[in-house]
């Protein structure tokens, strides 16, 4: 009798214990879902909230990155004047000024030539740059407004390589700026600074507020985006470990490659030289400009301004020019008359293109070499 008894208290005691945990399962179940619920309704506020400031490249740590594009035509559909009905707040903040150290910067950056390139690939991969190659941060606003000057001729191939690094690079530095091919027409002799000017003047005309330019040959990389393309209170050498060089400077004056000069710092001088024609020279007389003018000239850190250079072959009308030793010689006296003030040139065609902005020019050809004796 006993034994019967303490085995209906067990099976008493057994359910019980089991209404007990199936009552607390029942419970369990219901607080998940409930906070599950408020879970998914806060996201979706947050992110309706958000939506409009959200931006593909904010984070991106990828060098050339190819995310959806929330550029001028993305952020014409979200904007408020857009769509009226929108439920965003009136008093939204304004853009801050962009950081001086932009956040989304990788550092070195592995660069190399031997990857096919197309300019239909350099599109798909920049969406967000407008026609004739111009770029402004969606959110903050540029400290700078940046031309970029390339001087060029029959140089497409290094050109299609040149935008596929730099577009990248230059959305991650926060830069306004726009890309602009100045072509020298016909098979003169090439005159590199002459071109250059151009650029400047050519490039204010298409747009009155740009009070940076950055004159870049169109062969050098640079392999690391915290070098970054901005003017400073002194004009600045971006290009001082070039991969020809041994990732050395070649000597103390040298101004060559990549150059930066704020709108004020390059009146100035009087601009660049008009008469080197032909390769070399023109760069030490720029520098001997800076210096003649009160300037100096700055740089990055040698770890951070490294440069590869595209190989390739000299130039046809391209040599080496022969005066240039004398004409560096005599910058003080040439620098007053020779320059922005005395450029003369005929513009041929004005053409933009998805990626960059090509200006044509007739520059003239050297003058005749004196007989000798």
């Amino acid at each position: 009798m006993t034994r019967l008894l303490l085995g209906v208290t067990l099976e008493r005691i057994c359910k019980a214990v089991l209404l007990l945990c199936l009552l607390h399962f029942v419970i369990i179940m219901i607080l998940y879902f409930d906070v599950y619920a408020q879970h998914l309704d806060f996201f979706s506020r947050f992110n309706a909230r958000n939506a409009s400031r959200a931006h593909p490249f904010s984070n991106s740590s990828r060098p050339n990155s190819t995310v959806p594009s929330y550029g001028p035509a993305g952020a014409e559909a979200l904007s408020p004047s857009a769509k009226p009905g929108t439920n965003q707040s009136a008093t939204e903040k304004p853009l801050q000024p962009c950081q001086e150290t932009p956040p989304g910067l990788v550092g070195r950056l592995l660069i190399e030539f031997s990857s096919p390139m197309s300019m239909e690939r350099v599109q798909r991969e920049n969406p967000d740059v407008r026609q004739g190659g111009k770029y402004t941060p969606p959110d903050c606003l540029p400290r700078q407004k940046v031309a970029i000057l390339i001087p060029f001729r029959h140089r497409e191939h290094h050109l299609k390589y040149w935008l596929h690094y730099l577009h990248p690079i230059l959305r991650r530095q926060k830069v306004a700026y726009g890309i602009y091919i100045i072509n020298q027409f016909g098979e003169d002799t090439f005159n590199r600074a002459k071109l250059l000017n151009v650029g400047f003047l050519e490039a204010l005309k298409d747009d009155e507020e740009y009070d940076c330019f950055i004159f870049s040959d169109v062969d050098l990389i640079p392999m690391d985006d915290r070098n970054l393309y901005r003017c400073y209170e002194q004009p600045r050498h971006f290009a001082i470990g070039m991969d020809k060089f041994g990732f050395r400077l070649p000597y103390a004056g040298y101004f060559g490659g990549v150059s930066g000069l704020s709108k004020s710092q390059f009146l100035k001088i009087n601009g660049f030289p008009n008469e080197y024609w032909g390769w070399g020279g023109e760069d030490d007389d720029i520098f001997n400009r800076i210096s003649l003018n009160g300037m100096k000239v700055s740089r990055p850190d040698i770890r951070i301004g490294r440069y590869r250079m595209i190989k390739h072959e000299r130039d046809k009308h391209n040599e080496p020019n022969p005066q240039r030793f004398t004409k560096i010689q005599n910058t003080k006296m040439t620098m007053k008359r020779d320059g922005i003030s005395s450029l003369q040139y005929r513009l041929v065609e004005v053409s933009r293109q998805p990626m960059y902005t090509n200006i044509t020019v007739e520059i003239g050809r050297p003058p005749p070499r004196l007989a000798r004796g």
